[in-house]
């Protein structure tokens, strides 16, 4: 199809009662956010992004997913930072605890990654199939239309062939989009994953494509893992992770990090929130809300009697062995996807693969 026709899936997605949330430019990023027409994609645009580093630049091209991820993920929309649990009110009486009956947002997805598409996998394995189930969580994810784009040129940062996560996307998707954008020449090969996604398609201008299209289209992504800047050495990383607690390691990268949580902020997988119980000052009204929390907060670790992780060492290791590690044990999978954000949005510049690939490395 071609870029007239994008513009007609976007508007076909909003007919189905979707709110179709894409990339554009946002406070100096390209970021998730509502868009109501192509013009809105970032048309021309992408970012270099290096450890602790990421500016937007312009492309010699028109492309509209010519960048990686930006610092947004599915997790904000999937999971939002901060979600209003309960209300209550006091009026002549007890307190009334209020139902929320807002349904959960019907959101189609534009543009998303084969890391991202792994990352929601992962979040599902913690917040849909474990013993205890998230309903926001499982609402709002039943409730989304995903349109993933296959990568063509990683970041800086990104490191997914480590872990077979992209950069093609092989499923979890609606549709997948390949970008093909040259001279006189602008279009996308559309691969259908789902019944929704050809209901979709079929409202939508399109021909059918020849299989050299699709070679073209694989030979895209076999360019981008040939680009892949960073690798991680997966094999064993998972014991070694273990068995190396007290690893000198630890403190060198201690002597560098802020603690302040930027990491587990962008990571499209962590999920560790707090909950916040607040009302005013006259005692009528109550709230209770979730927040995202991160493990690198002193306040994280408290129980009765103070925190069991003073240091950030302790909680450096702790972030570090519970996502590459400890996970497996817990969910059967590791808890990152190589998509990089941790290592572009720290503000010292801290590298997941490099510290990982430190530690036990001289035993």
């Amino acid at each position: 199809m071609d870029v007239a026709a994008l513009g007609t899936l976007v508007r076909t997605l909003e007919e189905r009662g979707y709110e179709v949330i894409a990339p554009s430019i946002r406070e100096g990023a390209i970021c998730y956010g509502p868009v109501t027409c192509v013009e809105d994609l970032p048309a021309g645009w992408t970012a270099t992004q290096e450890p602790g580093r990421y500016r937007l630049e312009r492309r010699q091209d028109a492309a509209l997913f010519g960048y990686t991820v930006g610092p947004k993920s599915l997790k904000d929309f999937l999971y939002p930072s901060e979600l209003k649990l309960l209300r209550a009110e006091k009026a002549e009486g007890p307190f009334r605890i209020l139902a929320d009956a807002a349904p959960a947002p019907r959101r189609a997805f534009l543009g998303v990654r084969a890391c991202e598409l792994a990352a929601a996998g992962v979040q599902d394995r913690v917040l849909m199939q474990d013993h205890f189930r998230d309903p926001s969580y499982e609402a709002r994810r039943r409730g989304s239309f995903l349109v993933a784009v296959h990568c063509a040129e990683p970041a800086g940062t990104c490191f997914c062939t480590s872990w077979d996560t992209g950069p093609r996307a092989r499923g979890g998707f609606d549709l997948a989009l390949t970008e093909f954008v040259g001279e006189g020449r602008h279009e996308f090969l559309v691969e259908i994953g789902t019944a929704e996604g050809a209901e979709v398609m079929d409202a939508v201008s399109h021909t059918a494509a020849p299989a050299a299209l699709l070679d073209e289209s694989h030979a895209v992504t076999a360019e981008a893992v040939r680009k892949m800047p960073r690798k991680l050495n997966v094999e064993g990383l998972r014991e070694r992770l273990r068995d190396h607690f007290e690893d000198p390691g630890w403190d060198a990268v201690a002597e560098r990090c802020l603690a302040c949580g930027n990491c587990t902020q962008v990571c499209p997988t962590c999920f560790c929130t707090n909950v916040e119980d607040t009302n005013d000052l006259k005692g009528e009204v109550a709230e209770r809300s979730r927040r995202w929390d991160s493990c690198f907060s002193l306040e994280m670790s408290y129980i009765h009697g103070g925190e069991v992780r003073k240091s950030t060492k302790s909680r450096y290791r702790q972030w570090l062995t519970h996502k590459l590690s400890y996970w497996h044990d817990q969910f059967g999978t590791s808890g990152c996807v190589g998509c990089g954000r941790c290592i572009t949005w720290c503000p010292v510049g801290i590298d997941i693969t490099q510290e990982a690939a430190r530690i036990g490395e001289n035993a």
